[in-house]
């Protein structure tokens, strides 16, 4: 089994907290773009607001994923420290792969995000 030290949960602090700023910056991004078509008095197209419902369970599940990758990183760091190293390293190991499961929701949802953009303009030509 890898040996985890300490520091190697730590490591992914920072990361983790950069990536949970672009998620929160792409929530708001999506939350100022609803809100300023709800407010326009042109229709909105159907294939718009599909893509914006899935843009905002993903944003939410990436979000999700990100947080629970922090936690676990946490709970890996308490029970080094408790010399609990084997279940710290299976712990470490759950982190990496709830960072994965959400830096891929990221990609899904920058695709989407791209979809929206061509449906918008065909719309203008």
């Amino acid at each position: 089994m890898l040996h985890v030290s300490l520091t190697t949960p730590a490591l992914l602090f920072p990361a983790i907290s950069l990536l949970l700023l672009a998620y929160t910056n792409r929530f708001f991004s999506l939350a100022a773009l609803i809100r300023n078509l709800s407010k326009a008095e042109t229709s909105v197209h159907t294939d718009q607001i599909k893509n914006l419902k899935k843009r905002i369970k993903l944003i939410r599940r990436m979000q999700e994923g990100g947080v629970s990758s922090f936690a676990m990183c946490v709970l890996c760091m308490i029970l080094i420290y408790l010399g609990q190293n084997q279940a710290g390293s299976v712990v470490f190991g759950l982190s990496l792969l709830l960072l994965l499961y959400s830096l891929i929701l990221s990609v899904a949802e920058i695709r989407i995000s791209v979809d929206a953009l061509n449906i918008h303009l065909e719309e203008m030509s």
